[in-house]
């Protein structure tokens, strides 16, 4: 009886002991498993077993395709392999420059497609030295220049995952990484991408320290807009092909309208992306609209009214309370909200509070935004 007394009891303490390592090891594993990213859904980096990943999670849209890339000493792409930091690196979206810029790495751009719409300053400076190679359009980008480039890794942007010119730059031997910064719907999670430029150029620590810093002015601001009495009423949208194009309710630009406690008026609607609405109902829907934020590229009131003379029915043009991103341009052209937007939403923030409840910011100026005259 002792016998299998102590039998029954060696078994339970061998159990015991491996249940014991079990957890232990998957503690570890956890612990290991650590991420440093809070707002961003499309992208991760995570260390695993003493090594460090970038997780690509959400890249194309409406498609569910994931990348697992090892971050090391050497380039093995067909075994999902990057070695960083990267030090010739060709990007294809100008959202791409301002981090880059941000992180102290311009000089590691050596390629870009359509650099004429490119508007950061240091960038554009290298550009007219001639350091930057232009590369022809995005969809057609000249690949025996970029042959002679040499990139360390093409950062790529594209609506799908069979794109044919990204397939082909891969069959040169060049890997490619795809950038899902505009997918994120809310603005921190597409300022938050910095870190994913961060790690591949080694510079985690200044991507840290920029996002933090744009993270706390963003949420100081929206803490200042919780005083507002009364939201203002906004419309938003443009005209195209006798179709208005307005921001759905979970949009990326609703959300900067919720921030800046405003009240928008197709707020209440679903979807992420544009609503598609017949002028009458937008006529009749904005009759109480104190302010137009965002009624497309125009640069005057004269343009505006050229692509529709009935806009003059909208209050805020009669009120003089419409407002546009086509004003502000860089050097050569490019409208500076398509490029700075996603790395500084504290900045579009402060616009739309300056516009809306000026007495909350004295002394901030306008950043993005004009008023249309």
């Amino acid at each position: 009886m002792t016998t299998k007394l102590s039998y029954i009891y060696t078994i339970l303490s061998l159990f015991l002991f491996i249940q014991c390592k079990q957890e232990k090891a998957k503690e570890n594993i956890q612990s290991q498993n650590t991420s440093t990213i809070k707002y961003a859904k499309g992208f991760d980096i995570i260390e695993e077993n003493g090594n460090k990943y970038l997780l690509i999670k959400k890249v194309f849209q409406n498609e569910i395709s994931s990348f697992k890339y090892l971050l090391s000493e050497k380039n093995d792409f067909k075994n999902n392999e990057i070695k960083v930091p990267v030090n010739r690196l060709v990007v294809t979206s100008t959202t791409h420059i301002p981090m880059i810029e941000l992180l102290g790495a311009e000089d590691r751009i050596i390629g870009f497609p359509n650099t004429k719409y490119i508007s950061s300053e240091k960038t554009r400076k290298r550009i007219e030295d001639g350091l930057v190679t232009e590369l022809g359009s995005e969809q057609s980008m000249n690949t025996e220049i970029l042959i002679d480039l040499v990139p360390d890794l093409v950062v790529g942007f594209s609506l799908h995952p069979n794109n044919k010119l990204y397939n082909n730059i891969k069959k040169l031997g060049f890997p490619v990484v795809f950038n899902g910064e505009w997918l994120e719907e809310t603005p921190l999670g597409r300022a938050e991408w910095i870190k994913f430029f961060g790690v591949l150029l080694g510079k985690e620590k200044e991507a840290q320290t920029v996002f933090e810093t744009i993270e706390k002015d963003y949420l100081a601001v929206k803490k200042i807009t919780q005083s507002i009495d009364k939201s203002p009423k906004i419309m938003s949208g443009s005209f195209f092909k006798d179709i208005w194009y307005a921001p759905a309710g979970e949009s990326f630009k609703a959300k900067f309208l919720a921030d800046a406690n405003l009240d928008y008026l197709w707020k209440e609607t679903s979807g992420t992306g544009s609503l598609q609405l017949s002028f009458e109902s937008v006529l009749e829907k904005t009759q109480e609209a104190e302010y137009w934020i965002g009624c497309g590229i125009h640069e005057t009131k004269s343009q505006l009214l050229s692509t529709n003379k009935n806009f003059n029915e909208f209050t805020p043009l009669k009120t003089n309370k419409t407002y546009t991103i086509g004003a502000v341009k860089g050097k050569s052209g490019g409208i500076k909200y398509f490029e700075f937007a996603p790395i500084r939403p504290d900045l579009i923030l402060k616009d739309l509070i300056k516009i809306t409840n000026p007495e909350l910011l004295p002394d901030y100026e306008l950043s993005f935004y004009r008023l249309i005259e």
